[in-house]
């Protein structure tokens, strides 16, 4: 059973082991409400998930610690179990999806475990680490629904109503539902009043489909770049918790979550993985209801994106957000035009970054060519101002 002393016993277990991450004021996200972040991404491993792992495994008694330990993850479930295995001198083996990213897989092991790459996504490494526990006699370390996790990660709660008591919101990511049954459980105990918003991706719905039906609902396959939480079937004492305790859950796209990892690595100078990033992109999306003269807090839940990911990444956020843009010109190919559509742009205080010229197209009349050019841009407004002036021009601009 969950109850705020177990969550109280699981924050003293932790001591010595986390850190107690800082809780950042971010005034540049949004100017009608007070924003804040619970900086997880900073967490040791990484993670907010070393808290549930550890406090687990703490648990433990001596003949399940001599079966050695196994879990499955995307990624950092698996970091958080090796780490509190190692450090409990418990041998480990986790199950990863082989899509997870490299980053994870290699950190996991650096941290002590074995890893079995699994086909699939994260239910499929789940199904392979209950085949291995069953055939090997390991014990299994359930990343979310297990309520030795869940307190643990209900410690995060406590340290929210310690450093922002008066918080009127606060909003967490949703995979599983670990994470947000722990921490909304223990606000709720402490602060009633203060409402716990859920964060899902489109691609990846699961908790939100089944509160909406009333059951819980596996989905057919997930598709997310929050890796962290595609998930296709939320857990029975996550269900339980989270329908008693969460008082809404939202999506947001991959898109916005892009926006949102940008924002942060921009403005407030933070690292966060697509999973950690939900909150802010539905606070920039303006999906969390009566937010204005709010105190909000955002839980960044981990921070480990792989590099070649955030590349891309950085790249769809700063097409998101006006930042970037690609035009495309239809013109006769006849000497000075590429000269007069530079001068306009210029014009405009826009940079050329790449240009291509195109004069092959089926679709065009053979003495036309198409023009198409990449350039920065301030905003959504600043690439609607060239392109109109370019028409004004008298220039056929391709929408």
């Amino acid at each position: 059973m969950l109850t705020l002393d177990k969550v109280k016993t699981a924050s003293e277990t932790l001591k010595g082991v986390i850190r107690k991450t800082d809780m950042i004021y971010a005034q540049n996200l949004r100017k009608d409400a007070k924003i804040y972040l619970k900086t997880e991404n900073l967490q040791v491993t990484g993670s907010f998930k070393i808290r549930g792992s550890y406090f687990k495994i703490s648990q433990l008694s001596e003949k399940e610690k001599s079966h050695g330990v196994i879990a499955c993850s995307a990624g950092n479930h698996a970091q958080g179990v090796a780490l509190a295995a190692t450090k409990n001198g418990i041998k480990s083996l986790i199950c990863l999806p082989d899509g997870a990213p490299i980053s994870k897989i290699e950190a996991t092991k650096h941290y002590g475990a074995e890893v079995c790459l699994v086909k699939g996504v994260y239910d499929d490494a789940y199904n392979k680490a209950l085949e291995l526990k069953e055939k090997h006699g390991y014990t299994f370390i359930h990343p979310f629904n297990d309520l030795d996790v869940i307190a643990g990660q209900g410690t995060i709660g406590l340290e929210i109503m310690e450093q922002l008591p008066d918080a009127d919101i606060v909003v967490i990511p949703i995979g599983g539902g670990g994470l947000i049954s722990g921490v909304a459980y223990t606000i709720k105990q402490i602060n009633p009043n203060c409402k716990i918003y859920g964060v899902q991706s489109t691609g990846s719905p699961s908790m939100k489909k089944s509160i909406n039906d009333g059951k819980i609902e596996t989905l057919d396959n997930v598709q997310t770049i929050a890796d962290g939480i595609a998930v296709k079937t939320p857990g029975i004492n996550t269900f339980d918790l989270v329908n008693k305790y969460v008082d809404d859950i939202i999506t947001v796209t991959d898109d916005e979550i892009a926006l949102a990892i940008l924002t942060l690595l921009e403005q407030q100078k933070l690292i966060a993985e697509g999973a950690g990033a939900v909150p802010v992109a539905a606070i920039l999306t303006d999906k969390i209801p009566d937010i204005k003269n709010k105190k909000v807090c955002c839980l960044i839940s981990g921070g480990n994106i792989d590099v070649s990911i955030l590349s891309r990444v950085i790249e769809r956020g700063l097409k998101m957000s006006g930042r970037k843009a690609h035009i495309t010109i239809s013109l006769s190919d006849k000497p000075g035009q590429l000269s007069d559509v530079s001068r306009i742009i210029s014009q405009t205080g826009a940079n050329v970054t790449s240009i291509n010229y195109d004069s092959t197209d089926l679709g065009m009349n053979i003495t036309d060519c198409l023009l198409r050019i990449n350039v920065e841009t301030r905003d959504s407004s600043h690439i609607a101002e060239i392109k109109e002036n370019l028409k004004k021009e008298g220039f056929d601009v391709r929408e």
